[in-house]
């Protein structure tokens, strides 16, 4: 039988289908985390992404003989596309069989979707922006992912090959061992800085106290230390209502660390979180019936692995150590929490001062992925 796309309508109900079909197709794998159905909906939905904003968007499944083969969604970023002068069409949220009808449906009903706007090049898997997931798995298939990563079966890449898209960027993951103590090299510039720099550590009572008092400046400065990145999309201060509302009144205190001056001017930040991997692997991706209560284990037992989030440091502090001063606080909390390895989560291949803070750390290299790009 051919291959039928179907256009997927932004209401609720068609993307529920497109988001549990891309749970259900890896139903057997072991490997595989499932976001939560309510999150990747309400990311797709118009109403309840901020995102839309400044982007716009369009689904597509593949059906062969009335069965679900594939999906995939075109986006347009046009804040990015403003940055970079480069009309560029993203592609993400792609599962298909290892069919090359079904994957060449798939890719052209996106493609010429984006001719239609004026897109002069693709490139993905990609989010509407970074706070999405992103890259395409290359290595590491037989590794557990995490929450904030995409998983894949290791025939994706050669399709993407085959359709003449080559590497545009690279990420690297690893799993770092939480050590007993902050080594020693750490520690020992965790107080040169706080003496040059005049910094300190902040505290807080409560995940409220946080939120009001530096999340707006929290996601300030991620978008000032992230700005050069590949492919950032600045978030908006819509975005940031989104976000401080969403996530940052569930962190857990003892899992972030905000370094402030004299002045308590926010100079970075880092968040991490209990793994939530084998949680949402025993819901599902879904609260009910018994998914919340996986979670609530998660979040609240005992809990050997902790997602490093973020770290971001903003730029004149950027390489003067102060990525030392977050772990001289967090590794003592870690070790308190009973975290014996941290998940690095995706980290661009060629940022040095990313890559360079692992160095007294003993971890494994244990994931690669990359975004695939071509002209239209």
């Amino acid at each position: 039988m051919s291959v039928e796309i179907r256009e997927v309508r932004p209401v609720k109900s068609e993307i529920t289908r497109f988001v549990e079909f891309g749970i259900d197709f890896y139903k057997d794998n072991k490997y595989f985390v499932p976001p939560l159905v309510m999150d990747d909906v309400n990311t797709l939905l118009p109403s309840a992404n901020p995102a839309f904003d400044f982007c716009e968007a369009q689904s597509f499944m593949a059906y062969r003989d009335g069965k679900p083969v594939g999906r995939i969604t075109g986006i347009i970023n046009r804040l990015v596309n403003e940055r970079t002068g480069v009309p560029t069409l993203r592609f993400g949220f792609i599962e298909f069989i290892d069919d090359n009808e079904v994957v060449d449906a798939l890719m052209d009903a996106v493609e010429q979707w984006g001719r239609q706007r004026g897109m002069k090049r693709i490139v993905g898997p990609m989010g509407f922006t970074d706070m999405d997931h992103e890259g395409m798995l290359t290595f590491g298939f037989d590794e557990i992912g995490t929450m904030a990563t995409i998983y894949n079966y290791p025939y994706y890449p050669g399709h993407m090959e085959r359709r003449g898209m080559v590497k545009e960027a690279g990420w690297v993951e690893y799993r770092i061992t939480v050590p007993s103590e902050a080594p020693e090299r750490i520690s020992r510039i965790a107080d040169l800085v706080t003496r040059r720099y005049k910094l300190r550590v902040a505290t807080f009572k409560s995940r409220k106290q946080l939120a009001e008092r530096y999340g707006h400046e929290l996601f300030r400065v991620i978008n000032e230390a992230y700005d050069d990145l590949y492919g950032y999309s600045p978030l908006t201060d819509r975005q940031i209502d989104h976000y401080i509302d969403q996530y940052l009144k569930i962190l857990k205190l003892n899992d972030i660390c905000v370094i402030v001056d004299n002045e308590d001017n926010l100079v970075g930040v880092g968040i991490s979180i209990p793994s939530f991997s084998k949680a949402l692997q025993a819901g599902r991706g879904r609260l009910f019936p018994f998914g919340w209560y996986h979670l609530l284990k998660a979040y609240l037992g005992k809990n050997d692995v902790v997602d490093l989030l973020l770290v971001a440091i903003k730029p004149e502090y950027q390489s003067k150590g102060v990525n030392a001063l977050l772990f001289s606080k967090l590794i003592p909390a870690y070790n308190k929490s009973g975290y014996k390895y941290a998940e690095s989560n995706p980290e661009l291949e060629d940022n040095s001062n990313v890559q360079n803070q692992w160095q007294y750390f003993e971890r494994r290299q244990h994931r690669r992925r990359q975004a695939y790009a071509k002209d239209l």
